[in-house]
């Protein structure tokens, strides 16, 4: 009885193992997580300015305090890149977005309006 030719037989050959891809052997990372560089070591850990403050109310009519958790397109910032917590993070989006409603603050910026 003959094997058809594209099944592979038990006595063929195994195929060789593949060597992992990439520019180079892979090195462990130290303990501090990030690698050497420019910002190795670990980073101090983000404070919730409001916190920090002691602020009780986030107030919408300050427009020119709430304009810094804005990028420059009008996005409101993320809480790991401004280090709000997240109590704070939902009272500064609320001020925010009663801001833009009064006016006070943009929903975009001027280049994406085409001013």
């Amino acid at each position: 009885m003959k094997m058809p030719e594209n099944t592979p037989s038990s006595n063929a050959p195994a195929a060789p193992a593949r060597e992992p891809s990439g520019p180079g052997p892979r090195r462990e990372r130290p303990e501090g997580g990030r690698g050497r560089g420019r910002f190795s070591g670990p980073r101090p850990p983000k404070v919730c300015p409001f916190c920090s403050a002691k602020v009780k109310y986030i107030d919408y009519k300050q427009g020119d305090q709430l304009r810094r958790y804005l990028t420059e397109r009008g996005k409101i910032k993320a809480r790991r890149k401004i280090g709000t917590c997240a109590k704070h993070q939902r009272r500064l989006s609320l001020a925010i977005k009663r801001a833009r409603h009064i006016a006070l603050l943009p929903f975009t910026a001027s280049q994406a309006r085409g001013d």
